[in-house]
């Protein structure tokens, strides 16, 4: 089987470069029609994004440029209004745009927080509220969010860039449901690539490897019609690996021993690696009260 995206239609965010560059090529390589996002001066498309606009016109392919700011809704707004205008729908919406503040957290300016969290996080929010109505009214839609090990596994550093990409996974959890009965599959893409953004971070052996082209074909995967939904997979370096959260199983305490003590006491059994994965935020409150029921049951007299 072959992915292709013809008639579709796909926005990506911060797209003038790195990332987000390899992904409109490789969306209007297979077919879709391009959305390139990048911010300008004075609101106008960067002459990257142009640029980029530029190379999939040359090969064949079909796009726009536009210089939308992702924590403005009312220029995002804009944007998918243009492209359903000239195009009639959006279906595919990759959020890639993405800055660093690098700081240990005792030296952090809270605006730096601030700033990374909105573009990130408040950015993704904006640009997936923009184009939901759409996706729901005509029962298709593909969101990526652009999550980071950072955010996963923590780096140092990087408090708020961490905490804006965890913050992805819990907007994928609720939107892939919201977004089920409509056709909207929202996934979470964790990429590690050499980038601007990781400029003087890696070897140059490692730079080598880890090229944005390598990071693309999970994008175009997770944004395909058979894509699966409330993924969250990694890529980097031609390497794919899929991250989970799940929960131990869980130990109840009686009422007698419910203390911060029984669980140091207990601790090995609680924290123990069985794991049970959990569809929401519910399951997890059944669980809970399913083993409290055996829990009681065991002592019933």
């Amino acid at each position: 089987m072959t992915i292709r995206f013809d008639g579709r239609v796909a926005i990506i965010t911060g797209s003038g470069g790195g990332l987000g560059r390899c992904h409109a090529l490789g969306l209007a390589a297979r077919g879709a029609k391009v959305v390139v996002n990048d911010i300008g001066k004075d609101g106008a498309a960067s002459e990257s994004a142009l640029k980029v606009v530029g190379e999939i016109r040359a090969a064949g392919g079909v796009a726009m440029a536009d210089g939308a700011d992702v924590v403005n809704l009312e220029q995002i707004t804009a944007m998918v209004a243009r492209a359903e205008k000239e195009w009639g729908r959006v279906d595919i919406l990759v959020n890639n745009a993405g800055i660093l503040r690098d700081k240990s957290f005792a030296k952090m300016e809270m605006s730096d927080f601030d700033r990374v969290v909105r573009v990130h996080l408040t950015g993704s929010a904006n640009c997936s509220k923009a184009v939901w109505n759409g996706m729901r009214e005509r029962n298709y839609g593909r969101i990526v969010f652009t999550s980071s090990a950072s955010g996963i596994y923590g780096n140092f550093g990087q408090a708020n860039y961490g905490a804006a990409k965890a913050a992805m996974i819990g907007l994928m959890n609720v939107l892939h449901l919201e977004g089920a009965k409509y056709g909207i599959r929202v996934n979470t893409l964790a990429p590690t690539a050499a980038t601007a953004m990781t400029d003087g971070l890696l070897t140059p052996d490692d730079a080598a490897l880890l090229s944005p082209e390598s990071v693309t074909p999970a994008v175009l995967f997770l944004a395909s019609e058979g894509a699966p939904s409330r993924v969250i997979l990694g890529a980097g370096a031609g390497v794919f690996a899929v991250t989970r959260i799940e929960e131990t199983r869980g130990v109840y305490l009686d009422e007698t021993e419910r203390s911060p003590d029984s669980i140091a006491a207990r601790w090995d059994e609680i924290s123990r690696a069985a794991s049970f994965p959990l569809d929401d935020a519910l399951s997890q409150t059944r669980k809970f009260a399913e083993l409290a029921r055996l829990g009681r049951g065991r002592l019933a007299p």
